[in-house]
Parts: structure tokens; C-alpha cells; sequence
């Protein structure tokens, strides 16, 4: 997560020309109390995306336990005979990454929420066999892995199931790209 929190950073500079430590200071000096009332400030003040005005409020509010926690929440979920998900993890996270600077990543225990304005997909290391992707593609017709999420999940519509010795290819990027698009 710290690895995210970095890449946005440089990226936050490099397409406003400030650092996180400036977009900091502007942000303390709002006064504006209150975390998505600041987030809704920067986005409409300063034309940020919500991932970069998230990402703003937190180190603000130095929120640095947080992503401890967050840490903490994401390593355990790759813990033991989990572990060997994690690189899908990552080129999952940094696929989704792409699409926008507006994705949140929330991690929860077992698994990680990502976020846009709502959840659009759950990243699930379920088991060490089986790697679990929910997404948010209400109406969409179960196609090829894309299955109905079921009562497996109650905040996803789909899912797509990777077993240990599958990849998860180009349908897996266009359905979470389109779970991203549908929740803007």
C-alpha cells in the first residue's frame, strides 16, 4: 500500500505541479473540518480526482496510522499459504491503477475494496487454490469466467474465479475496466 501511496504522490506532481506535501499545506489552510468535506473542496477548488483529494485529507489529517493498518489489513490477507497471490495482487492494483487517479484502495480483513465514487471490484485471496474477483456489472450476462456473484458477496453483482495455476488475462482487465467506467 505504502508502494501505491509513493506512485500517487509522484503522480499528483507531476499533473499539478505540487507535491503531496503542498497539496497538504493548501489543505490545512481551508480550515475545512471534516473529511469529505475537504475531499469535495479540493475536487471542486482545485479540480483533483477523488483518489488525489483522498489520498490529500488523509496525509493531512495524518492518517498515517491508517495506512498502517491498511498494511497491516493487506498483509495478512497474503499471509501463509496465501502468499504466492500477492504478485497477482499487485498487477491487478496497478492495472486498476491505470484507468484513473480517482481509485481507492480499502482494505478490509480477507480482502480489498476498490473504490471509485462507490466499490466497482473486490480483490479475495479465498483460498490458496483460488483467487476471487468481484465486480460491479449489474445487468452484465455471465460470460466465459464471469459468473454471477451469488450469495457470495452481497456488494458485488459478479465474480471471477482464478484457480492457482490460471492467469488472469485480458477478460479480467476488460471487466474490471468496465466495473471502473460504470462506477464514475
Amino acid at each position: 500500500m505504502a508502494d501505491e501511496f509513493e506512485k500517487m504522490g509522484e503522480s499528483l506532481r507531476a499533473k499539478t505541479g505540487k507535491g503531496l506535501d503542498e497539496w497538504v499545506a493548501v489543505a490545512r489552510g481551508t480550515g475545512i473540518p471534516g473529511h469529505m468535506a475537504l475531499v469535495n473542496h479540493l475536487k471542486s477548488e482545485h479540480g483533483l480526482g477523488h483518489g488525489y483529494a483522498n489520498m490529500i485529507v488523509h496525509a493531512a489529517n495524518a492518517s498515517s496510522a491508517a495506512s498502517q493498518d491498511d498494511d497491516a489489513l493487506v498483509a495478512a490477507a497474503f499471509d501463509g499459504a496465501k502468499a504466492h497471490w500477492r504478485p497477482l495482487y499487485d498487477r491487478l492494483v496497478a492495472l486498476v491503477q491505470g484507468f484513473g487517479g480517482d481509485v481507492e484502495l480499502a482494505p478490509k480483513k480477507g480482502y480489498v475494496s476498490l473504490r471509485r465514487k462507490k466499490q466497482f471490484a473486490l480483490l479475495m485471496p479465498s483460498t490458496k487454490d483460488r483467487f476471487d474477483i468481484g465486480l460491479a456489472l449489474k445487468g452484465e450476462e455471465p460470460a466465459g469466467k464471469l459468473e454471477l456473484a451469488g450469495s457470495w458477496n452481497a456488494m458485488v453483482s459478479h465474480r471471477v474465479r482464478i484457480a492457482a495455476d490460471e492467469e488472469a488475462g485480458d477478460d479480467v482487465a476488460g471487466w474490471l475496466r468496465a466495473a471502473y467506467d460504470r462506477a464514475g
